[in-house]
């Protein structure tokens, strides 16, 4: 009887792991940083990384530790805290224009027609293309801050609503 419980158990934890979504980490930077104490400098790490499953959920996480490896695996398991669900055409494309803004950086979305690709620099882009989304424009403004940059991409794609979501929240304000 036992015997059946733990196969039971078993199969139970397979499945969850097999619900989990498979989720794609993309390392954006990583940077040396110190802090300089009483007994001299402390060095340590920071990492910047993208969690986004390649099909409408994508997180940005930071995060510090002595050596790169913890500071990866920190940084990894805070962007999945952080998951943003968003909403994709069927061209693989944005429903509209976006525009997200965070610090000093601003960051403009446009879709794009199929086949056209990802056009966007730096910390965008990785967003971007973590996310799923394959035919966009983008251009950020102000700051060249990567972390700032990425945060203000995933505030954009966070403003995303579908023509169902809109008809939705009219219909409410209607009556």
């Amino acid at each position: 009887m036992s015997s059946d419980l733990k196969k039971l158990n078993k199969l139970k934890k397979n499945s969850r792991r097999n619900q989990e979504p498979k989720l794609v980490e993309r390392l954006i930077k990583i940077s040396r940083v110190s802090k300089v104490t009483k007994g001299g400098k402390k060095l340590s790490f920071r990492a910047i990384v993208v969690v986004g499953d390649e099909n409408g959920q994508v997180g940005v996480g930071v995060a510090k530790a002595d050596d790169v490896v913890n500071a990866f695996k920190k940084a990894k398991s805070d962007g999945r805290k952080n998951l943003i669900k968003l909403p994709i055409t069927k061209s693989l494309s944005i429903p509209h224009d976006v525009k997200g803004s965070f610090g000093a950086c601003d960051v403009i979305m446009r879709p794009s027609v199929e086949g056209s690709g990802v056009i966007a620099g730096g910390a965008v882009r990785i967003v971007l293309e973590v996310a799923g989304v394959k035919n966009v424009i983008a251009k950020q403004l102000g700051s060249n801050n990567l972390l700032n940059n990425a945060r203000a991409a995933v505030c954009a794609l966070d403003n995303l609503t579908t023509k169902s979501q809109v008809a939705k929240k009219r219909n409410l304000d209607l009556n």
